[in-house]
C-alpha cells in the first residue's frame, strides 16, 4: 500500500516536473529578447544591493523612494556616456566612411608597392573593394546596434525597479528554492557577486584606461580626430584577441599611405609596446584585484557573450564561464565528497 502510495507520489512528481520545465522553455523561447535587459538588470542590484540596504535599513528609507534614487543616480552615471558616446558617432559616422575609404586606399598602394618590388600578387583589388563595402556596411550595423542597446537599458531599468523594491523576498525565496546546502548556498552568492563586480566595473574600467594611454599617444603622434579615436579605441579594447588594434593598425597604414612612414611605424610601436603592453598590466593587476578572475575566462567569455547577449555579453560571457566552474566545485562539494565519505564509512563498516 505504502510502496503504491510512494510510486503513484513519484509520478505526480516527474510529471509536475515535466509541466513546470516545457512551460519554462517556452517562456524562455517567447521572452528570449528580453534576456540582456533581465541579466543587466541581475548586475546592477548586485552592485547596488549593498547602497540599497543601507538606505531603507540604517536611514529607514521607503524602498520605492530608494529604488528611485539609485536608478536615477546609476543613469547619470551609464547614460550619460552612453549618450556622449551615441552621438559622437552619429556626427562622425560620415569621417568614419571617409576614413574608411582613406583605409581602402592606403591598403592599395601598400599592395601596389609590395607588388612592384617583390613582383608577387598579395591580394586582388576585387577583395580590397569588398573589404571596404564590408566596413562602409558595418559602420551603420553599429550604430543601430547602439540604439538596440538602448532599448535594452528602458526595459532593464524597469526589471531593475521592481527588483530593488522586493529585494529580501526575492533573496529570501531564491535561498528557499535552491537545491544545495546552506554553506554551497552562501558560497554561491559571494562568487556571483564577485565575479559580476570583476566584470561589470573590471572590464570597461580596464578598456577606458586603455584608451585614456592611447590618446596620451594620439596627440603625440598629431592623429586626426584623436577624441574620435579614443572612443574607437575603449570600444575595441573590450573586444577579445585583437582589441584595441583594431584601432591603432588602421591609422598606422594611413600614415604609410600618406608617406608618413616615420609616424606610422611611432604608432605601430606605441600600439603594440605602450597600448597592448597597458593593456596586460591592467588585466592582471586590476582585474585580479576586483575578482581574481582568470584573462582566459574573460577572453573566452566575451567571445560566447557576444554571440549569445550582443554588447552586455561583455560582461555576461565571462559570468557564465566563471559560474559553470562554480557549478561544478559545488556539485563536486555537494555529491561527490558526500559519496566517497558514504563509501568510505561502508569499507570501514
Amino acid at each position: 500500500m505504502d510502496t503504491h502510495v510512494i510510486h503513484q507520489n513519484r509520478i505526480r512528481q516527474i510529471f509536475f516536473l515535466i509541466i513546470i520545465v516545457l512551460l519554462g522553455l517556452l517562456l524562455f523561447f517567447e521572452l528570449y529578447f528580453f534576456l540582456p535587459a533581465v541579466l543587466g538588470a541581475v548586475t546592477l542590484y548586485i552592485l547596488m544591493r549593498r547602497w540599497m540596504l543601507f538606505l531603507t535599513i540604517k536611514k529607514k528609507w521607503k524602498n520605492s523612494l530608494a529604488a528611485a534614487l539609485l536608478i536615477v543616480l546609476s543613469l547619470i552615471i551609464i547614460l550619460f556616456p552612453i549618450g556622449v558616446l551615441v552621438k559622437m558617432l552619429s556626427s562622425k559616422i560620415s569621417f568614419a566612411l571617409e576614413h574608411s575609404n582613406e583605409l581602402i586606399a592606403a591598403l592599395k598602394k601598400i599592395a601596389a608597392d609590395l607588388e612592384q618590388r617583390f613582383e608577387i600578387e598579395i591580394v586582388s583589388e576585387e577583395n580590397i573593394n569588398k573589404l571596404g563595402t564590408f566596413i562602409a556596411d558595418g559602420l551603420p550595423k553599429i550604430l543601430s546596434a547602439t540604439f538596440n542597446t538602448l532599448g535594452t537599458i528602458f526595459f532593464m531599468y524597469f526589471i531593475l525597479y521592481f527588483m530593488l523594491v522586493n529585494g529580501r523576498k526575492m533573496e529570501n525565496d531564491l535561498y528557499e528554492h535552491i537545491p544545495l546546502k546552506d554553506e554551497n548556498v552562501e558560497k554561491l552568492g559571494k562568487e556571483v557577486k564577485i565575479m559580476v563586480v570583476s566584470n561589470a566595473v573590471g572590464i570597461p574600467v580596464i578598456a577606458i584606461l586603455q584608451g585614456v594611454v592611447a590618446l596620451i599617444g594620439y596627440w603625440i603622434i598629431g592623429v586626426k580626430e584623436p577624441w574620435f579615436w579614443f572612443v574607437v579605441t575603449c570600444i575595441t579594447a573590450m573586444l577579445p584577441v585583437v582589441g584595441a588594434a583594431l584601432a591603432y593598425v588602421p591609422l598606422a597604414i594611413i600614415f604609410f599611405a600618406d608617406n608618413e612612414t616615420g609616424r606610422g611605424i611611432f604608432m605601430l610601436i606605441y600600439g603594440f609596446g605602450v597600448i597592448g603592453t597597458v593593456d596586460n598590466i591592467f588585466r592582471f593587476t586590476l582585474a585580479k584585484k576586483i575578482g581574481n578572475v582568470h584573462p582566459l575566462v574573460t577572453v573566452f567569455g566575451v567571445i560566447i557573450g557576444l554571440s549569445l547577449f550582443g554588447f552586455i555579453g561583455l560582461i555576461f560571457g565571462p559570468l557564465l564561464i566563471s559560474l559553470f566552474l562554480l557549478l561544478l566545485k559545488i556539485y563536486s562539494s555537494e555529491f561527490i565528497t558526500k559519496q566517497r565519505q558514504i563509501h568510505h564509512h561502508h569499507l570501514e563498516n
